[in-house]
């Protein structure tokens, strides 16, 4: 057996410091904040937890700040930079694995949940309504995600997203139905991630058609990725202290740890033992089989994005970091990351998909509702279809928690029932939803390597 020299620990700690750094960072964050909570009972007011927070959201802030110019720059790049039939290739295999494991994940929640029942044996006796109800159907709001795909206006979409209202008809005010309520509609504030996504696409495709008559605009935007994509790792250097910020806050927060567990505890056990055994067994598991390469040395060098997805419990924001770790630490073709990243970060949402399921029984077992075969199986299309439209709505899976739902016939305000611990597996769904976005490139460069070598030939 060789002998580790010292040499080669410091060289491993150089080699690895911003990932050593980054997952400190969560664990100091984990301790400080549970710690800290007992310092006494008036220290951590709103106001003080805004301080411990503050350089987290600096961080955020900086993160969101750079997401749109790299979504436009890496996707117009290597979009343009391949032909069309390249493009087509890895585009439609990067939707077929996406597609392929959110189904996944629906049924892997569905047996946890189904087997388990956690609703028939929790005390939860809360039914009061924590949040604004949301007047929402699964019609008005698969149609917005559609519409936000193709919005009418390329520099709205950067600030913008379309979302229908529903009002009730002032001549019969009493109406519950929602399907006989007036439609309009409005843009709120927030990035259409997906219709930016299309554009750059679009673009991009247009740049490879005529590429020998644009070859200097492909060059720009090339080079404009490369500083965009450098500036980027400049703000990756702040994850350290910026989640370690955030979750120390999250933490200090919160009222009272051992009676949310209590309550919720059984419920939040499956969805983690679900969403963890997705992220660590069952894509790891398709990735070897598809590729014959071990998935767990794959894992291990996503260390940075794991711990940022967490900090952030976002997967969009986590983007210029899987980024980096994909291209730096694993050596995914840039055409191949900068294309499917993108994609995925829009539609890849195994995590969310399986909370939802699990959620939505989860519920109905509390009021004890009885589910159908039938009911189950709206309970997985509907959960898949909204996972998808996630980061087109306000609020993120809780909302779209309510098409979920509607499927089975429970009221929206239900979704109080688990906000308590919501934010905590919100966490976890956005490291699994990394996961499946890193695993995605992997799979697809493998499929798409002998293209990418003869292109360059």
């Amino acid at each position: 057996m060789a002998k580790i020299s010292r040499l080669d620990i410091n060289q491993f700690i150089k080699n690895n410091l911003l990932i050593l750094l980054t997952i400190g960072g969560v664990i100091v964050g984990l301790i400080l904040g549970l710690g800290l909570r007992n310092v006494g009972e008036e220290v951590w007011s709103q106001r003080n937890v805004m301080y411990v927070n503050f350089i987290g959201d600096l961080f955020l802030r900086s993160i969101k700040a750079i997401i749109l110019p790299l979504i436009v720059t890496s996707l117009m790049s290597a979009v343009g930079s391949m032909d069309t039939g390249m493009s087509r290739k890895i585009g439609g295999l990067s939707i077929l694995y996406y597609m392929t494991t959110t189904i996944l994940a629906v049924i892997e929640g569905i047996i946890l949940v189904v087997t388990i029942e956690p609703g028939k044996r929790s005390d939860d006796e809360n039914t009061s309504s924590n949040i604004q109800k949301s007047n929402l159907t699964t019609a008005d709001t698969m149609l917005d995600l559609i519409r936000n795909i193709i919005p009418p206006n390329p520099v709205q979409a950067c600030l913008e997203q379309y979302q229908t209202v529903l009002t009730p008809d002032p001549n019969n005010p009493n109406e519950q139905d929602l399907e006989k309520w007036n439609i309009s509609g409005r843009y709120i504030s927030g990035i259409n991630l997906i219709g930016v996504v299309t554009i750059s696409i679009i673009f991009g495709v247009a740049l490879s058609a005529v590429k020998n008559e644009a070859q200097d605009l492909l060059t720009f935007v090339q080079q404009l990725s490369c500083v965009v994509m450098k500036v980027t790792g400049w703000i990756i250097w702040l994850s350290p202290i910026g989640v370690l910020s955030l979750i120390m806050a999250k933490f200090l927060e919160m009222d009272d740890l051992a009676d949310v567990f209590s309550k919720l505890g059984l419920y939040f056990a499956v969805v983690i033992c679900g969403i963890m055994f997705h992220g660590i067994v069952v894509l790891p598991i398709i990735y070897f089989l598809l590729t014959r390469k071990n998935p767990y040395k794959f894992l291990s060098n996503m260390g940075q994005a794991i711990a940022t997805a967490f900090g952030t419990s976002s997967s969009s924001a986590t983007m210029p970091v899987t980024l980096q770790c994909l291209e730096k630490k694993n050596h995914i073709d840039t055409r191949i990351t900068r294309f499917v990243i993108p994609i995925g970060t829009t539609i890849n949402m195994d995590g969310t998909a399986l909370y939802e399921a699990v959620a939505a029984i989860f519920i109905a077992q509390l009021r004890g509702m009885e589910l159908s075969l039938g009911k189950i199986i709206a309970v997985a299309i509907t959960a898949t279809a909204a996972s998808i439209g996630t980061a087109a709505v306000p609020q993120g899976g809780l909302v779209t928690l309510v098409m979920v739902l509607d499927s089975i016939g429970l009221p929206s305000e239900d979704v109080s029932l688990i906000i308590a611990v919501d934010w905590l597996v919100n966490r976890f769904r956005a490291v699994v939803n990394v996961l499946g976005d890193c695993f995605g490139a992997g799979i697809v460069e493998h499929y798409s390597i002998k293209d990418l070598i003869n292109q360059n030939l």
